[in-house]
């Protein structure tokens, strides 16, 4: 399911379709594929395939950061800094961009050098001990 939402997403195979694409990305997100509702988040992002909706895209997003996936990791973590869908809270964009940072992903190392232009040592401190905090839980 989900490899055909990608197929209809990117045109492989098939006609590029985002609305496909996506009634496919939720029939494997609601089976708890991370990346699949990882996509789903993008989707609604930028309203490809459904409606822009920004909470829609963080609910999807957060279901995937929570099972470790970094790319969900470092879309909630924009998202909290930019304050799309959310309130914005410099604090938790760390903490989440952090997470995806520290699996190798590329643009959250990058993110993260924006991001400390902008928080005081003290918002740092705070934002990675709730990293640290969220890790230890498991997760």
């Amino acid at each position: 399911q989900f490899t055909l939402g990608v197929m209809y997403r990117l045109g492989q195979g098939v006609p590029q379709d985002y609305a496909e694409a996506m009634k496919w990305y939720r029939l494997a997100a609601d089976q708890g594929n991370a990346k699949a509702q990882n996509n789903l988040g993008v989707g609604y992002e930028n309203g490809q395939g459904v409606p822009q909706d920004y909470t829609e895209a963080m609910k999807w997003w957060r279901l995937a950061a929570d099972q470790g996936d970094a790319d969900a990791q470092n879309n909630l973590g924009y998202m909290f800094f930019k304050g799309q869908g959310v309130p914005r809270n410099y604090d938790r964009a760390y903490r989440w961009i952090t997470l995806a940072a520290a699996q190798g992903n590329e643009k959250a190392a990058k993110g993260l050098q924006i991001l400390e232009q902008e928080m005081t040592p003290a918002q740092i401190t705070e934002a990675q001990r709730l990293a640290r905090e969220w890790k230890g839980k498991g997760k």
